[in-house]
């Protein structure tokens, strides 16, 4: 389990969750509605569906908008969404994995073109960048779960394959099959997650200066603010001083 991984997406970024809470809660009850829609609507029995609920939970959604996300599923009243993927090129060699929940494939290519071109970057084809990231279950946990050392050896018991601390949280990866097995077996030792979900985690990572930084946020934010995109994931590692300047 040895290795640091400095990697963080859009959805750890400081204030972004407070700045876009509607956009937020939008979103996480699509991913309650598709996940409750694949299988049972029972959270202990669908193990997707426990992950985004828990999600939801972390982020302070009320009970009632689960609830009702749930509800739409199980009664059948959810629109019929589909999971695409893009992946593009960034500013400063950046590559960038953009998954979407839609119910409308035209809108969501031309508003996730758009706002890469207008940006910096260039939409890439199917599998143009995601060979240079893994797919790994990826578990989150706040830093008031524990210290570095608590983390770290339950997740190598739990069957985990990395942890990252830092003040900002834990982030436990895991193999792609065995993340709900890894997370359940987390719960009794630190508590329920803020968030377990497949990701993209970069085999390397591309280091950006100041003038590439600020378009890139500017990128990823356009994307961020598109109801259809859950989740932007990027290779991207940007210096305390870099942000510093940034603001």
């Amino acid at each position: 389990m040895a290795g640091h991984s400095k990697f963080k997406n859009i959805m750890h970024r400081k204030g972004a969750q407070d700045k876009k809470r509607s956009g937020m809660f939008s979103k996480l009850s699509r991913e309650i509605t598709v996940a409750a829609k694949m299988g049972l609507p029972d959270p202990d029995m669908n193990p997707r569906l426990r992950a985004a609920v828990n999600a939801a939970k972390a982020q302070s959604m009320p009970k009632d908008n689960i609830a009702r996300a749930i509800d739409k599923a199980s009664k059948g009243d959810a629109e019929n969404y589909e999971e695409i993927r893009y992946e593009a090129f960034g500013p400063g060699g950046v590559s960038l994995i953009v998954e979407t929940l839609t119910d409308n494939r035209n809108r969501t290519v031309t508003n996730v073109r758009t706002a890469i071109s207008k940006n910096g970057g260039n939409l890439g084809a199917p599998g143009s960048v995601s060979h240079a990231f893994d797919r790994m279950g990826l578990i989150n946990y706040p830093a008031k779960a524990g210290d570095a050392d608590k983390v770290f050896e339950a997740a190598l018991e739990a069957g985990a394959e990395d942890v990252t601390s830092s003040e900002d949280g834990h982030e436990i990866w895991t193999a792609q099959g065995d993340l709900h097995e890894v997370a359940k077996a987390l719960e009794p030792v630190l508590g329920e997650a803020e968030g377990a979900k497949l990701a993209w985690r970069p085999q390397t990572m591309v280091a950006v200066d100041e003038g590439d930084a600020g378009t890139l946020f500017k990128l990823i934010d356009a994307l961020d603010d598109d109801d259809d995109v859950q989740t932007v994931w990027g290779n991207y590692e940007v210096s305390d001083e870099v942000m510093e300047k940034l603001g």
